[in-house]
């Protein structure tokens, strides 16, 4: 008898009443949205969560953010907006965490010699170089500190060769389209998944840069807390960890 209860109970309610799926809202720097959609893809297989995306630049998604979009995760480009928004009382402080550190290149979709890599920035091989806005995006600041070491941005700025997009991905489709022959992109954008990256590449020494430490945190607006910090645990887990340093970043110990 309590068997046939159970079942009419389900045939009026519905199976969703009993196990129903969990929605993440998650915005996402743009330079990690592939890996993250990757990660995704895993995390909802084994828990039946949906996760949705949403990706820009960092600060055009903490502009949303400030601005009372509602997402339940940031994962920035940068350590800087995580941080702005716990200390604005918009994000939970326990919650934030370094998920990558961020790996820049230099990358033509075609063959250049990268051999001296200051001196081919120097010269007349190409005609535009591509960048991410240092103002919105890390990526971009990374690229304007290494042109700065190499006494090369005022030069390159004044003669307009620089062609700034609104995030990394815009970046990097201006040099595969050819609008720029070159640019600064993330290592993470151009690594395919055997390792191998098609064109030319230079990876600048770390020390010409700072680093780029990627943070995510969990807002104060999150509709489930609980969902949030389970899948922020995942993301910390060493499956989740392998497959970030396997795109092309570095994981914090």
């Amino acid at each position: 008898m309590k068997r046939i209860v159970l079942l009419m109970w389900l045939l009026v309610f519905g199976w969703s009443g009993v196990a129903s799926a969990a929605e993440l809202r998650v915005a996402v720097a743009a330079n990690f949205l592939g890996t993250l959609q990757q990660l995704a893809a895993l995390y909802e297989e084994e828990t039946g969560d949906r996760v949705t995306l949403s990706a820009g630049s960092s600060g055009a998604l903490y502009a949303q953010i400030v601005n009372g979009a509602p997402f339940d995760l940031f994962f920035s480009a940068d350590a800087a907006r995580p941080a702005a928004l716990v200390e604005e009382g918009l994000a939970d402080p326990a919650s934030r965490f370094t998920y990558a550190l961020g790996v820049p290149v230099l990358w033509s979709d075609s063959v250049m010699d990268m051999g001296d890599p200051r001196a081919l920035l120097a010269g007349d091989s190409f005609r535009f170089l591509a960048l991410a806005d240092p103002r919105n995006a890390p990526y971009g600041v990374a690229a304007q500190q290494i042109l700065t070491a190499f006494d090369l941005w005022d030069a390159l700025d004044r003669d307009r060769r620089l062609v700034r997009g609104q995030t990394i991905t815009q970046t990097y489709s201006q040099i595969a389209s050819g609008a720029a022959e070159l640019g600064f992109v993330a290592l993470a954008q151009v690594k395919d998944a055997d390792g191998r990256i098609a064109g030319s590449h230079w990876i600048p020494p770390a020390e010409l840069y700072d680093p780029i430490t990627q943070d995510v945190v969990m807002l104060a607006r999150a509709r489930n807390p609980d969902v949030a910090r389970q899948f922020l645990d995942w993301i910390r887990s060493e499956r989740a960890t392998g497959i970030i340093e396997a795109a092309g970043y570095q994981v914090s110990q």
